[in-house]
């Protein structure tokens, strides 16, 4: 970020002195911004057969939302940018499973094995535009598939083996996928997982397979149902020597992600090569700080956008590691273990993840030597401040903490940390470079310390191209940009979703969903301020809060809890949580009804479902949720059973 900021001082006429000063820049100028990541990581030389990029126009010709139009007259490929490495020494992508079998591949063996992977896409008669579908964990042949599926322009759609097979079926089969990628299965909790017949059975539910490649499959090849099964070593070994990566337009299709799909069909989010090569050498190498010399681990699975992003190292040049298993099997210890055998330098995780760690009294600086490790990032839900706490005394004093917020709407972070900003508990520290976000009050005025609807109000590259069946634009134009306090006249924004405070030091802080807010006697206050107080109190795993508009202007504010081995939902505990919430927060939102639960829903990648299980309790007849969506799907009856237990 500092050689960035030179380079930009050098170009422009305007003082960029400092981080507030880049970011106005780059949302005032946004083509010349974006031109100088541009010129900085140098990706004209992995454009072909393209004029150089010199002038505004030849960034941004149409700045609408949405439908911007960026890069107009280039084309490129994502796997271009990667093989800029291939000469590199040292391992690019290590793979670790949960009982620690360690494998590597060199930046070499990675390049060839893409290359492989794609003649074998070829051979198959698959090139752009058709879809390359995986139901893998995370582990690098996932990397190598989605490489080899880039390199022939092909569009790549992955979903974690944690889905059942019609569960995948949901999302992939939208697609019509020519190819699909699956493993024989993985280790999670201490038990294997043996997944060949569901994967049988999802290629059994994808109408327009030609081919199977199986991970961990016998090396002989054979046809089942008229679909080419072939062992995933065969697919790489073919000789993909006189292949380049194809160039493509700067928006053509690079993969489809999906929506959590809690309330309906899942929708298909496609993004572009250009795009996302950008944005995320933005993201991971200007505020990640990526380069050659990192390692860069991010505990994920394929269903959820930070794979993608966890990916986008080695755009930089950094190794990055895959784990699959749980996080926190054989104990909360484990990931802590992993940080410190790989030398990671950039560790992404999860509030959860680092809560257990706390709740387990563990000690990861003490414990483990982690002198390597410079960044801790989380993403997924809020990061409580007592966690920054936990971290800089339990991990490493000062050591930078990056709590992000995005999605897999645009595929990266909105907001988070960045190089010598100052990091303060509970909050992320700067909205991204060429991030117009804006907190605003329903009459569109920007708000500075008060809470407001996070918007974007200027197109990014990595905002969608479309949605998946969507011709026409209606879908998407109605996720984001159609709002009930929008005049004719006014001009499109991005409505994300979010409650967010921007401080007067350009610093955020998340409250939550904005569609799940909780109001009680007029005063709005997000979850997510509610479970920084509650999920603080030792005893406390998980936190649950619910607003429930009932009959005759009724309100309804349960809270339900999960609790750690050992400890008990008395009437201590229940009076501790009030006078956190009274004292911390407000008393107006000390919840009615306190309720221990068996478990608390989470969409896929971990989302608590708010919304839905809001209208169940509700009981509104017209709530419906995708068993397939949500991590324990018998939840839902308990909830359900809370609702019509509740007497208004």
């Amino acid at each position: 970020m500092q050689a960035f900021t030179r380079f930009v001082g050098d170009r422009t006429d305007r003082t960029i002195d400092d981080y507030a000063s880049l970011w106005q820049w780059s949302v005032d100028e946004p083509a010349a911004f974006w031109r100088a990541v541009w010129d900085f990581y140098d990706l004209g030389a992995i454009a072909v057969d393209a004029p150089p990029v010199t002038t505004d126009a030849d960034v941004l010709q149409d700045a609408s939302m949405p439908g911007a139009q960026w890069f107009p007259h280039i084309s490129l490929n994502y796997v271009s940018a990667v093989l800029r490495h291939r000469e590199r020494p040292g391992a690019a992508v290590v793979g670790l499973d949960e009982d620690g079998r360690r494998t590597e591949l060199t930046w070499a063996e990675l390049a060839d094995a893409a290359a492989g992977f794609a003649q074998t896409l070829t051979d198959l008669g698959v090139g752009r535009a058709d879809v390359v579908a995986a139901y893998l964990p995370d582990i690098p042949e996932a990397v190598v598939a989605f490489l080899g599926t880039a390199h022939v322009g092909a569009i790549w759609s992955g979903c974690g083996q944690d889905y059942a097979p019609e569960g995948a079926a949901g999302r992939l089969a939208q697609l019509q996928p020519k190819v699909l990628v699956s493993a024989a299965g993985y280790r999670y909790s201490g038990k294997v997982v043996d997944k060949s017949a569901d994967s049988d059975e999802l290629a059994r539910l994808l109408p327009e397979l030609v081919a199977h490649v199986v991970v961990g499959a016998s090396p002989v090849a054979r046809s089942a149902g008229g679909i080419r099964r072939i062992a995933y070593a065969d697919a790489c070994a073919a000789d993909g020597s006189a292949l380049r990566p194809q160039p493509v337009p700067f928006d053509h299709p690079l993969w489809v992600l999906f929506s959590s799909g809690t309330t309906g069909k899942p929708k298909g989010i496609v993004h572009g090569h250009g795009g996302v090569v950008v944005e995320h050498l933005k993201a991971a190498g200007l505020h990640g700080d990526l380069g050659a010399d990192d390692v860069f681990f991010w505990q994920t699975a394929l269903s959820w956008m930070m794979w993608n992003f966890q990916v986008a190292g080695l755009l930089c040049g950094s190794r990055i590691v895959c784990y699959s298993g749980s996080p926190l099997f054989p104990d909360a210890d484990r990931l802590w273990q992993l940080v410190e055998s790989e030398g990671v330098t950039y560790f992404g995780t999860s509030p959860g993840q680092l809560q257990a760690s706390r709740k387990a009294g563990l000690v990861p600086g003490k414990e483990h030597d982690l002198t390597a490790l410079r960044t801790v990032g989380s993403t997924g839900s809020t990061l409580a401040a007592d966690l920054f706490t936990w971290v800089d005394e339990n991990v490493k004093a000062g050591l930078p903490i990056s709590s992000i917020s995005g999605g897999t709407d645009v595929v990266t972070a909105f907001a988070g940390g960045s190089t010598d900003v100052p990091v303060v508990a509970g909050e992320l520290s700067v909205r991204y470079l060429g991030v117009a976000l804006e907190s605003w009050a329903p009459d569109r005025t920007p708000l500075i310390d008060e809470v407001g609807e996070m918007v974007v109000t200027a197109p990014m590259p990595s905002m969608p191209v479309s949605f998946w069946d969507d011709p026409d634009g209606v879908r998407y134009r109605r996720a984001y940009f159609e709002h009930e306090w929008d005049s004719p006249d006014d001009a499109p924004v991005w409505r994300h979703g979010d409650w967010v405070t921007v401080t007067d030091r350009g610093s955020l802080i998340m409250h939550g969903r904005s569609d799940a807010t909780l109001n009680r006697h007029g005063i709005r206050m997000g979850s997510a301020d509610i479970y920084e107080v509650v999920e603080g109190i030792d005893e406390v795993a998980e936190a649950f809060v619910l607003g429930v508009d009932g009959p005759g202007g009724a309100y309804w504010m349960p809270l339900f809890v999960t609790l750690v081995p050992g400890a008990a939902l008395d009437d201590d505990l229940r009076r501790r949580i009030a006078s956190e919430v009274r004292s911390r927060l407000s008393p107006r939102h000390v919840p009615d009804e306190v309720i221990e639960a068996p478990g608390i829903p989470h969409t896929r990648t971990g989302k608590k479902l708010e919304v839905p299980v809001t209208g169940i309790l509700a009981g509104r007849a017209e709530v419906s949720i995708d068993p397939k969506s949500v991590d324990d799907f018998g939840l839902i009856d308990w909830y359900a059973d809370q609702g019509r237990a509740h007497r208004w």
